[in-house]
C-alpha cells in the first residue's frame, strides 16, 4: 500500500468547514438520486459498461480542466491507483446488484459502509471502536435483518451490495489518509476516474459484455451520472476530506440511503413497505448513534475493556 508522510494542513475555519458540510450534502443527496436513475438505465446498457462510460467521461472533462490549469497527471499515481481497485469494488457490485434488490435497499445496504469504518479503524487503522460505534454496529445489523426480511428475503443484489459497503468505507479511509498530506484533490479524482472507467472497459472485453446503449434514456442517465456524482460529488468528497474527520464525512454520507429511499419511493414509484422503512429507520440511527460521545455512565465500562 502506498504510504505518504502526513504534511502539516492549515487550520480551516468555520466558515470552511461550513462549506466543507454543504458539499457533503450535496454529495448525499446526488448520490442518493441515482440509485433510482441507475436502476432505470440497466434496460438499456450493461452495468459494468456503464460504470465504464460513466467514469471515462468524467475522467476526460476533469482532464481539460487539469491541461488548461496546467497541472500534471504524474504525481499520486501510487496511492491513486490503490484508490481506484476500492473505487471499482463500490460502483461494479453496487451496479451489477441494481438489476437483482431495490433502489431502496440498494441505497440502505450502501449506507452500511458505516458499521465497517470502526472494524477497518481497528484491524488496519489500529484504533479501537468507541462504545457507541459499537452499539451503532449492532443496531445497524438489527436495520438491515428488518430491511431485508430475514434471511429468506435476501437475494444476490443485497449480498453485492454488501461488497459495496466494504469498499465504501475502505476508500473513504485511505482517501482521507492520501488528502491528509496535501495531495491535489483534483488530479487523484481524475486519476481514479480514467482507471476506474478502464478498468471497467477491459472487464467488459475479457467477459465479451454488450458495449452498446440501445435506448436514448440511458445514454442521457450516462452523462448524467458522469458529470454530477461522479465528477461534482466526488470531487467535492476529497476536497472535503482534506478538513474533515472520516468520522464526520460518514455521518453526513449516511443520508445516502435516506436520500435514495425518499426517491425510491416517490420519483421511482417503488411501494412504501413498513418493515422496510423500520429497517431503513433503524439503519439511519446507527448511522447517527456512530457518532456520539460516549455516554458517562458507560465510560467506565469502556476503560475496562479497553486493552
Amino acid at each position: 500500500m502506498p504510504k505518504y508522510v502526513k504534511q502539516p494542513q492549515e487550520t480551516p475555519t468555520p466558515r470552511m468547514l461550513r462549506l466543507a458540510d454543504v458539499g457533503l450534502v450535496y454529495a448525499a443527496a446526488v448520490w442518493g438520486a441515482t440509485f433510482i436513475l441507475v436502476k432505470s438505465a440497466l434496460t438499456g446498457i450493461d452495468p459494468v459498461i456503464m460504470v465504464g462510460y460513466r467514469f471515462l467521461i468524467a475522467g476526460g472533462v476533469l482532464l481539460v480542466f487539469l491541461r488548461m490549469t496546467g497541472r500534471s497527471l504524474r504525481p499520486h499515481l501510487g496511492p491513486s491507483m490503490f484508490l481506484s481497485i476500492f473505487l471499482w469494488l463500490l460502483y461494479v457490485p453496487q451496479t451489477l446488484g441494481l438489476r437483482y434488490t431495490t433502489a431502496s435497499n440498494s441505497g440502505f445496504i450502501t449506507g452500511l459502509f458505516v458499521i465497517f469504518i470502526p472494524l477497518f479503524l481497528l484491524t488496519i487503522f489500529r484504533r479501537r471502536p468507541t462504545v457507541m460505534e459499537s452499539i451503532a454496529s449492532i443496531v445497524s445489523l438489527a436495520g438491515l435483518w428488518v430491511l431485508t426480511g430475514g434471511m429468506t428475503d435476501i437475494n444476490l443484489g443485497d449480498l453485492l451490495t454488501l461488497v459495496t459497503a466494504m469498499a465504501y468505507a475502505l476508500h473513504l479511509l485511505f482517501s482521507d489518509k492520501y488528502m491528509k498530506t496535501g495531495v491535489d484533490a483534483y488530479v487523484i479524482s481524475c486519476q481514479q476516474f480514467l482507471m476506474v472507467g478502464a478498468l471497467s472497459l477491459l472487464t467488459g472485453l475479457l467477459f465479451d459484455l454488450d458495449f452498446g446503449i440501445s435506448t436514448l434514456s440511458a445514454g442521457v442517465i450516462v452523462v448524467f451520472l458522469a458529470l454530477f456524482p461522479t465528477l461534482s460529488a466526488f470531487v467535492i468528497q476529497m476536497l472535503a476530506q482534506k478538513i474533515v474527520s472520516p468520522i464526520r464525512v460518514s455521518l453526513i454520507f449516511a443520508l445516502e440511503p435516506v436520500f435514495a429511499a425518499v426517491f425510491a419511493w416517490t420519483l421511482g414509484g417503488e411501494a412504501f413497505i413498513t418493515h422496510r422503512a423500520l429497517g431503513g429507520l433503524l439503519i439511519f440511527t446507527a448511522l447517527l448513534l456512530s457518532g456520539l460521545p460516549t455516554p458517562g455512565f458507560l465510560k467506565g465500562k469502556a476503560k475496562v475493556t479497553s486493552a
